[in-house]
């Protein structure tokens, strides 16, 4: 186990930094503007809380395209819904047995460094696409590299990495471990907007 508050805190943080203007920009997540990382981490903050409960949401496939759209209140609901995640997986029961997100079952731990890999490299997103630096927990992305660096084996036909990533980004070994995190999702650590 492990502790979500300081991904989901800092995730929290970055939102004082994004101005309206903000929005619309583009962030290392291909294709997707800052808005529609704001409306993935909005989503992912109950789909992993469900997960944690094993009582998962349905799931008919992702949409065509992800929905730049907000709501009035994401401000506040983005913060209540990130602190709802990591009270659900300070949990011991949510790292037992399997559960399901987005339509694929998993071991709950697994589950539990998908969910953490989604906020803290959505926060690196958020962060790089807004003008802001990400403060990263080194144990947390120490346990996101370990467990990255070990999924080269075959789920299927792709590894399982490949599954919802692009492409490795080469990243020298002397890179910081959460810079060879984002390598292994294939983003490049010198990012910056065009």
């Amino acid at each position: 186990m492990f502790d979500f508050e300081p991904a989901t805190t800092e995730a929290a943080r970055l939102l004082d930094g994004v101005r309206e203007a903000d929005l619309t920009k583009p962030s290392p997540c291909e294709k997707w503007p800052v808005a529609t990382v704001l409306n993935h981490l909005l989503g992912l903050g109950v789909a992993f809380a469900a997960g944690a409960a094993k009582t998962p949401l349905p799931f008919d496939g992702p949409p065509p395209q992800p929905t730049p759209d907000l709501s009035a209140g994401w401000r506040k609901e983005l913060p209540r819904r990130l602190d709802a995640l990591a009270a659900a997986w300070a949990d011991p029961a949510a790292w037992n047995g399997m559960t399901q997100v987005a339509g694929v079952d998993m071991p709950g731990e697994v589950c539990a460094l998908v969910a953490l890999d989604e906020v803290m490299v959505h926060s690196w997103d958020l962060a790089v696409a807004t003008g802001q630096r990400l403060t990263v927990d080194p144990a947390l992305a120490g346990a996101l590299f370990d467990f990255w660096a070990g999924q080269e084996g075959d789920t299927g036909d792709l590894p399982f990495r490949q599954v919802i990533f692009g492409e490795i980004v080469e990243v020298p070994p002397s890179a910081t471990v959460f810079d060879r995190v984002l390598g292994l999702t294939g983003r490049d650590p010198s990012w910056t907007a065009a």
